[in-house]
């Protein structure tokens, strides 16, 4: 192993113990390292999946939605590594505090999602239902982006169906960037 491969590992490694630490300002800092990692090389990550998983029980919103940004990566790496954040990216989509994780959550379950048709069945119900409490919210416009990505994916019919029947109101009869969207997903889906 190269010097420098010694000091990346090095470096993940005081990150991941960072993720650990008792102290909130160190989980985020970390947090937000890994994210910057995961955005250009996800597949450095993979081998620290579990622990990366373990951060989603943090209970600052920084931490969460940065670590379920990392995952995200992961997800269009290798799916099947990331799978066990399922249950914490449940709990984040549903966060009172913070928009920030569950957006990051919705993200992260429909990338998750679209890698293939059994994922798609298992996060559809969870993806439906985040639909309809955040409808017109903020974050509303980045989860129908995220959508659209979704139904891009290797999707399950069934799962493709009831995603076009949940838009199509919207798609028919709604305004602006609702319209918008819903309209290019019942288009994708389509395809």
């Amino acid at each position: 192993m190269s010097d420098e491969n010694n000091m990346e590992e090095s470096a993940l490694a005081a990150m991941l113990d960072q993720l650990a630490s008792s102290n909130r300002r160190q989980r985020q800092e970390a947090a937000r390292l890994l994210a910057a990692v995961a955005e250009t090389n996800p597949d450095r990550l993979l081998e620290y999946a579990d622990d990366l998983i373990d951060a989603l029980d943090r209970p600052e919103a920084q931490t969460r939605w940065e670590i379920l940004d990392v995952l995200t990566a992961m997800a269009s790496v290798d799916a099947s590594s990331v799978a066990g954040a399922f249950d914490g990216a449940e709990t984040s989509l549903f966060d009172d505090t913070s928009a920030a994780v569950r957006l990051s959550a919705f993200r992260f379950l429909a990338r998750f999602g679209s890698t293939g048709e059994d994922a798609s069945d298992r996060v559809w119900p969870l993806l439906d239902e985040a639909i309809q409490c955040y409808h017109g919210d903020p974050e509303y416009r980045d989860m129908l982006a995220a959508l659209l990505e979704f139904c891009g994916g290797n999707i399950s019919p069934v799962t493709r169906e009831a995603l076009v029947a949940r838009v199509a109101f919207d798609a028919e009869n709604g305004v602006g960037y609702i319209k918008a969207y819903s309209s290019e997903i019942v288009a994708a889906a389509g395809e």
